[in-house]
């Protein structure tokens, strides 16, 4: 269980490599957001979680593995595990945050995952005001 890390996994180090190569810029883990999502982007409103399949139990084949010893502590905890992420994402977006989920399956193909990102975080951009969008013109 020691070796099992919450942070700077390769998943998410992928995904903030295409979120950076897009042009947008984040913070880390920040601790006073519910579930220290892995990505912020606070002037957009926008977090991303990065979801390891197994222990997020994703619907994919690696999600779908189960525990082979000590089931009886597994299961529940791999239960309260996608419980717990409901709660917090529900209460992020009440709370007027932009939420985005990235599986570890996802990050397979990159080419895909990049177009998701720019669709999610432009999508914020054209709300913020920010750059992206064609500049007004002045009306002469």
């Amino acid at each position: 269980m020691r070796r099992v890390r919450s942070h700077d996994t390769t998943p998410e180090r992928i995904v903030r490599s295409i979120a950076h190569s897009l042009g947008f810029r984040f913070r880390l883990h920040r601790r006073d957001l519910l579930g220290s999502p892995d990505l912020t982007f606070p002037r957009l409103r926008a977090v991303v979680f990065v979801h390891g399949c197994y222990w997020h139990q994703h619907r994919c084949p690696r999600g779908a593995r189960q525990p082979k010893t000590n089931r009886e502590y597994w299961l529940p905890k791999l239960r309260r595990n996608v419980e717990r992420d409901r709660r917090i994402l529900r209460a992020l977006r009440r709370e007027g945050w932009r939420v985005l989920v990235v599986w570890e399956c996802q990050t397979r193909d990159v080419e895909r995952l990049r177009r998701r990102l720019a669709a999610f975080l432009g999508a914020g951009r054209r709300r913020a005001g920010g750059r992206g969008g064609a500049e007004k013109k002045k009306a002469r």
